[in-house]
């Protein structure tokens, strides 16, 4: 290490034992207080808990997902699309990527695939109120998202033909529970002349 490198290296330390001292920044995960905060909103041993799940819905990776979808902390879309892309590189190749339309004050799908460096196309409307897919039976979750989405009324014809028709597509999402909401916006997709949709998520419940 040189001396310059040497120097950044002593003032990031410095400045983390700083930060973590007066201001307490605490892990969005496990809610315990940084050690080096300038690394991220999240600790190193629940990024190390997140990466070891195996896309389980459970445990540290639940939690970021969570403070991502929940929370609002969309610094965490840019690792934890960084760990989607890690677990999907065959599904992702060739690919474009379309997502859902989400009533939240951000949609947390489109945070994802921002970072994912392809074509991003809001290719999906949800055309009725659906209720909350949590607490439902598998039946009762496809009964609630039949008929539920459409092509977007925004998206050009030019836009189609480039990016759906014929095309190979990945629909982006946080959590797969049943798949039903999935399902239903493949339907969509082939149906718009998608020669492949695929779906990629960060966790499987």
């Amino acid at each position: 290490m040189g001396k310059a490198e040497a120097v950044r290296a002593a003032l990031r330390t410095t400045s983390d034992a700083l930060i973590a001292a007066c201001l307490a920044p605490a892990c969005a995960c496990c809610h315990q207080v940084l050690e080096s905060p300038l690394d991220g909103a999240v600790c190193a041993r629940c990024w190390a808990d997140a990466r070891a799940s195996d896309g389980r819905y459970d445990g540290a990776l639940r939690h970021l997902i969570h403070a991502l979808k929940y929370e609002g902390r969309r610094s965490l879309a840019r690792p934890l699309a960084d760990l989607l892309e890690q677990r999907n590189r065959a599904s992702l190749e060739d690919a474009l990527f379309v997502w859902r339309r989400l009533r939240r004050g951000f949609n947390q799908a489109s945070d994802l695939a921002a970072h994912l460096q392809r074509p991003v196309v809001h290719a999906l409307w949800r055309l009725r109120p659906t209720m909350s897919q949590t607490g439902l039976t598998a039946s009762q979750r496809r009964v609630n998202v039949h008929g539920a989405f459409r092509l977007s009324p925004f998206l050009s014809s030019e836009t189609r033909a480039r990016f759906i028709s014929d095309a190979v597509v990945v629909l982006v999402d946080d959590v797969m529970t049943t798949g039903a909401t999935s399902n239903a916006c493949v339907d969509v997709l082939m149906s718009a002349g998608a020669r492949d949709v695929r779906v990629i998520t960060l966790a499987r419940a």
